[in-house]
């Protein structure tokens, strides 16, 4: 392994998952600012998670809707307007004339018999 490319500062970190109230302690680098007291009863850095492995539906088998910031609102808001439009709308088609190799074939002409 290259020397001097990995972190030195890990510190143990409370990671909490928002969706459920899940929360782990392990090691980690990542910044934050707040904190919580643990059950040992020390307090450590708090790291607030959207999905963690209780959560997600790979390993819970379960779907579940986890809509932390109102994403799917907002999109069903913006994309409303668009399925409410009656298809009448649209433009009339214009009639194709048929291609050369699809054009009816032309009347033969009699033959004597």
């Amino acid at each position: 392994m290259k020397k001097g490319i990995h972190p030195e500062d890990y510190r143990l970190v409370v990671f909490k998952d928002m969706s459920n109230d899940y929360t782990f302690l392990s090691r980690s680098t990542a910044p934050t600012k707040e904190t919580i007291k643990w059950e040992d009863g020390n307090e450590y850095p708090l790291i607030k998670l959207e999905i963690s492995h209780k959560s997600h539906p790979f390993y819970t088998g379960k779907m579940k809707l986890v809509d932390t910031a109102g994403r799917i609102d907002k999109f069903k808001n913006k994309y409303a307007k668009f399925k409410s439009k009656p298809k009448a709308a649209e433009a009339p088609k214009k009639e194709e004339k048929p291609a050369e190799s699809e054009a009816p074939e032309a009347p033969q002409a009699p033959t004597a018999e």
